[in-house]
């Protein structure tokens, strides 16, 4: 058994759709970023590849190769870290990741996201946990200067 954690942060930016755990959540502003700038796939990936010791997203998906992944579905990028992953022999035991938000409530966008990453990653949506919180309007997530997301993942099996 392996153990990843990831993170990551994007700022707010008007006239872009705001994605989070592969769900397009309404919103007046969406996160500025190379790709939909999903913070909660972004920082999943993260913590998969880190569990695996195969670096991280941005090595892999790098915002220098020209459009290549510019504006990409994040949750494209998820299933090339899988099909990684798989290659190497693992598999998800189970992945918790958290969202932190002052804005919008999330609450109604949970089920819908663990639902979307578990079809993601082709496994049971009981091994999916997604929570969302706010910073009690403490730092830039309070000031609701952007979203940032964390996550941990058990990897299974593998090639050591």
């Amino acid at each position: 058994m392996r153990i990843g954690f990831g993170y990551d942060v994007h700022a707010f930016a008007p006239n872009r759709a705001l994605w989070l755990g592969g769900i397009r959540v309404p919103s007046e502003r969406g996160l500025l970023g190379h790709s939909d700038a999903d913070v909660a796939i972004h920082a999943l990936c993260d913590a998969l590849l880190g569990a695996a010791a195969m670096r991280d997203i941005g090595y892999h998906f790098p915002d220098t190769k020209g459009n290549e992944y510019e504006g990409i579905d994040s949750k494209i990028l998820l299933q090339r870290v899988m099909t990684m992953l798989r290659e190497a022999g693992y598999e998800v035991g189970n992945c918790d990741i958290t969202i932190a938000a002052q804005a919008p409530k999330l609450s109604p966008y949970i089920e819908p996201m663990r639902e979307c990453l578990a079809q993601v990653m082709g496994i049971e949506v009981g091994r999916v946990s997604v929570k969302a919180t706010t910073t009690e309007h403490l730092g830039f997530v309070g000031r609701e200067e952007g979203i940032a997301a964390y996550a941990a993942v058990l990897l299974e099996g593998g090639q050591g």
